[in-house]
């Protein structure tokens, strides 16, 4: 049984797409998952699935949108590709809870970087399928511009890095 993290997009943020984690820990061992996690409240599950990436998540985004009325959208990643996204953050020097590091369904696109706008010193690195954000005054009054953003979704790298340890715990036991 491999372990997945799942990173769902736009629960909880802003009053959109309530979802409590108990309701998502129980959908998803409704759905046969198992050793189900959550961690916050911002749509982070760790579970045990027997299937591979893609039909795992297109059973979770069904039963989401099934819960939901529409799925908010669902990345997968392994505990390998989160503990390579915390390691390979191309701003060591930034505050882990002001560099964002965005998950994307599929690498971005090569033109992703044409239409940035950092009127906030942000900085902005992309490697394959995630996007990292330092956001030197924080993320709340940004106005930085990256349409490549949308199709993910993002956490701090505190987060990330918790994710990669409780993936770490789970594939332990």
């Amino acid at each position: 049984m491999t372990v997945f993290v799942a990173l769902l997009r736009a629960v909880n943020v802003g009053g959109t797409g309530t979802l409590s984690m108990a309701d998502l820990k129980a959908l998803c061992e409704g759905i046969g998952f198992t050793d189900v996690s959550t961690y916050i409240q911002s749509g982070n599950v760790l579970f045990r699935a027997g299937e591979d990436e893609t039909t795992v998540r297109t059973r979770l985004e069904q039963a989401l949108a099934e819960k939901m009325g529409k799925s908010p959208g669902v990345i997968l990643r392994s505990r390998e590709a989160l503990e390579r996204a915390a390691e390979s953050s191309p701003f060591p020097h930034a505050k882990p809870n002001y560099l964002l590091v965005t998950f994307l369904p599929d690498a971005a696109p090569k033109d992703a970087l044409d239409k940035l706008v950092a009127p906030g010193g942000e900085e902005v690195h992309i490697a394959g399928r995630e996007i990292y954000v330092h956001y030197p005054d924080g993320s709340g009054r940004s106005k930085l511009k990256l349409p490549a953003l949308k199709a993910g979704t993002s956490r701090n790298l505190n987060t990330v890095r918790k994710l990669a340890e409780m993936a770490r715990e789970l594939e332990e036991n």
